[in-house]
């Protein structure tokens, strides 16, 4: 029996860096003075710059990384199918501007699988104990959001209900880890009150990598290039780069939380201390993708279903299978566990997933792999984790962090209240920085009008009829 995608998924598009590969993007050579200089080339910088080039004002985006995407990255060239190492769903698909842009650039876009599987050991589980499961991972979400509304915001570790029993482990990782990368204990009620109600089930067989890409084709981006400093105030409000200065009436940025409390770029002023604390508490949490090409279908699976393990302690993860119908599968870990895994490097990661699997599938399935691949987000200098999460206190952060100090304008999925975590929160996001930005530097002034030639005033004709004769003696008049 599967379990809805709605309860078991609800926010799993785990935002994550890692290099594109297979994918080339158009250098645009930096320009000394611009109307908004754009900060970061993933979904909201994509969606500001976009914004603004409409609007009809010169922008420049300036982009740390060697690739266009942020946290929305796609190997195409590893495996047999293309390979999403970040988010890899767009939620809300009926009213999600994404999923009309990319059925514009003719990419494929289809519904996800509806349900998912769950092991119990070497089978899968039985009807009456998937029931129960989702019996228990509703009550926990009821308990969770009794507690968002409350007078004082606690973590979901103390929102959920004592006696769970033998589901406890796996609703903490489901509710935790794989909405929001982060553990219960960590984690906001509010915010993991808010990640229930999301859906993940549109998917874009390219990658999300592709589509941003795409997306980002007619704008002018530069790559490879780290801002080092950003003046949001006085005369000389730009942003500097090993590159040179790039002089602005405005300044999007769209790094992550973690970027912004690193001191990995220098303001002038300051940031203040009210956005400093807010980023601060909507760290990033850890969510990676290890990456396993299998010789055929070796795990007896369907075509993208997913699984999860009753656990038993946080040592778990989820399996994507026969990614877009080809022999590639996919084993997230997330949460402290996946951070631990992670800094070990990507073998401890691979050897990690082709344990876990032989637990729930048998020792066989090492001798399957053909090929594999993990992402290390937290490693990732211009990134530095996965989606933002609200820890216990936290969430009205975002509401602060997206404030305008001066004309610079903070944007990202960290600053979306409701769909924190996702492309479609950080898109959404870029374009309100993009029109707060332009309402700040007003419209653009008109062409100036070509002006008009002179006309030349009209010779007065000879009057040749004067005397009946068309000879005139000189001095006769």
């Amino acid at each position: 029996m599967t379990i809805s995608r709605r309860r078991f998924l609800g926010a799993t598009a785990g935002l994550a860096v890692a290099p594109m590969f297979g994918t080339s993007v158009a250098w645009a050579a930096l320009p000394r003075e611009v109307d908004i200089v754009v900060v970061g080339a993933g979904a909201a910088g994509i969606a500001a710059a976009r914004r603004i080039a409409a609007a009809g004002r010169k922008v420049m985006v300036v982009e740390a990384a060697a690739q266009i995407g942020g946290r929305c990255l796609t190997d195409t060239t590893s495996f047999d199918a293309p390979f999403d190492r970040g988010a890899r769903f767009l939620h809300n698909p009926d009213s999600n501007p994404l999923v009309r842009l990319a059925r514009s650039e003719g990419l494929d876009i289809a519904p996800t699988p509806p349900g998912q599987k769950i092991r119990i050991g070497r089978r899968n589980a039985r009807a009456r104990e998937t029931e129960d499961f989702l019996a228990t991972l509703v009550r926990a979400g009821r308990a969770i959001g009794d507690a968002s509304r409350g007078r004082v915001d606690v973590s979901c570790a103390a929102a959920l209900p004592k006696d769970l029993g033998d589901w406890t482990a796996t609703t903490e990782f489901v509710i935790g880890p794989v909405a929001t990368g982060k553990d219960v204990r960590g984690l906001s009620a509010v915010d993991g009150f808010r990640a229930q109600d999301r859906i993940a089930v549109i998917g874009c067989r390219q990658g999300l990598g592709v589509l941003l890409t795409r997306l980002a084709a007619a704008l002018p981006v530069t790559l490879s290039t780290p801002v080092t400093r950003i003046v949001w105030s006085g005369r000389d409000i730009g942003v500097e780069t090993a590159a040179g200065k790039i002089a602005a009436r405005a300044i999007i940025l769209t790094a992550s939380t973690n970027v912004l409390t690193s001191g990995a770029i220098a303001f002038s002023p300051e940031l203040p201390k009210r956005q400093l604390d807010a980023a601060s508490r909507l760290g990033l949490g850890s969510y990676d993708r290890i990456a396993l090409q299998f010789k055929g279908n070796p795990l007896g699976l369907s075509r993208d279903e997913m699984m999860i393990e009753q656990s038993s302690d946080a040592r778990t993860a989820v399996l994507s299978a026969n990614v877009n119908g080809s022999s590639l599968c996919t084993v997230d870990v997330a949460g402290s566990f996946g951070r631990e895994l992670s800094a070990q490097g990507e073998a401890a990661m691979q050897a990690f997933a082709v344990e876990w699997l032989g637990k729930l599938f048998g020792s066989d399935i090492a001798a399957a792999v053909e090929r594999k691949a993990a992402t290390r987000w937290n490693a990732a200098p211009f990134v530095q984790g996965a989606m933002s999460a609200a820890s216990p206190g936290g969430a009205p952060s975002r509401k602060v962090l997206a404030e305008p100090l001066g004309n610079l304008f903070i944007a990202g999925e960290a600053t979306s209240e409701l769909m924190w975590g996702t492309v479609l929160g950080a898109w959404e996001s870029g374009e309100a920085a993009a029109d707060a930005a332009l309402k700040r530097i007003g419209p653009a002034k008109p062409a100036a009008a070509a002006e008009k030639p002179q006309r030349k005033p009209k010779q007065r004709r000879r009057n040749q009829e004067a005397s009946g004769s068309a000879d005139r003696w000189p001095g006769s008049r």
